[in-house]
């Protein structure tokens, strides 16, 4: 039985997630459905983008992903399906997958599929959970939609650099209150070449100016900066938890899309020392 995997802006206050859940079991008895996340924040394209880009790739071939933020077509945003890694990504056609992935897609269809009128109002459950049953039954996206060779872009936020710098963004604010950033190993090691750094995200006393490898490398209630598994920067309190007074958002004040940056010595060494 293929999995269906749940990414909404939906909470779970409400009966929303509970009647698309059951649309999936009411067409498709027995499906494995997994929840990936319904807290993304109120139309959020780029969190939503976020999660679901560092969680699809732990999932088998043949995974039918459901994306339920920002759902809703008009006469120039489509339903579509995509497919990509092996996977298929459900959703509209909103930006939300030029985020998604590093480059295009391998295939996109629009979805073509005829729904009554008085259900468009829910997409999520009356038009994307008809596309993930048919696909999770073995059909192809050629059957339910149109090949289309383009899809609308959303440009994310990439870091500035310079030869002494790097300046990036809070991307996320993960459960913890921890802080992770759009900088990456790869571009710190290529500007800083082995220079001592500084990372200021808040106030000057809070800077940083050592990275360690995980959050016990400094003791409890200390702030502390290292690359995550996904391979960003992230910035941390050992043992902190939001909601607590502990987290570092909460501690510094800091939320999504504030600034982050990276200062270098200004002496390089020369390439090949």
């Amino acid at each position: 039985m293929a999995i269906i995997t749940l990414t909404t802006d939906m909470g779970l206050k409400d009966h929303y997630v509970a009647v698309v859940k059951g649309a999936i079991l009411r067409q498709l008895p027995g499906a494995v459905i997994v929840d990936v996340s319904h807290s993304i924040r109120p139309f959020d394209n780029a969190q939503a983008a976020f999660v679901l880009r560092n969680t699809y790739p732990e999932f088998p071939r043949g995974t039918i992903h459901i994306i339920g933020v920002n759902p809703e077509a008009d006469g120039q945003t489509p339903h579509l399906v995509v497919r990509h890694d092996g996977q298929y990504f459900i959703g509209a056609d909103n930006g939300i997958f030029s985020l998604l992935f590093d480059g295009k897609p391998h295939e996109a269809f629009e979805l073509t599929m005829k729904i009554e009128d008085a259900h468009v109002t829910f997409p999520t459950k009356s038009v994307f959970v008809a596309a993930a049953c048919h696909l999770a039954r073995g059909g192809t996206a050629d059957v339910i939609g149109r090949k289309v060779i383009t899809i609308k872009e959303q440009i994310g936020f990439q870091p500035a650099v310079d030869t002494a710098s790097i300046r990036g963004r809070v991307i996320h604010i993960d459960g913890y209150g921890n802080l992770v950033t759009n900088i990456r190993r790869a571009t710190l090691d290529d500007v800083g070449r082995g220079r001592s750094l500084r990372i200021g995200f808040a106030s000057p006393e809070d800077d940083i100016v050592k990275l360690h490898t995980t959050y016990s490398d400094v003791p409890q209630g200390d702030r502390v900066a290292f690359f995550n598994a996904m391979g960003l920067l992230e910035i941390a309190v050992n043992k902190g938890v939001e909601g607590h007074g502990g987290g570092a958002s909460r501690l510094f004040g800091v939320t999504v899309n504030d600034p982050v940056r990276v200062d270098f010595e200004n002496r390089l060494e020369p390439v090949g020392r």
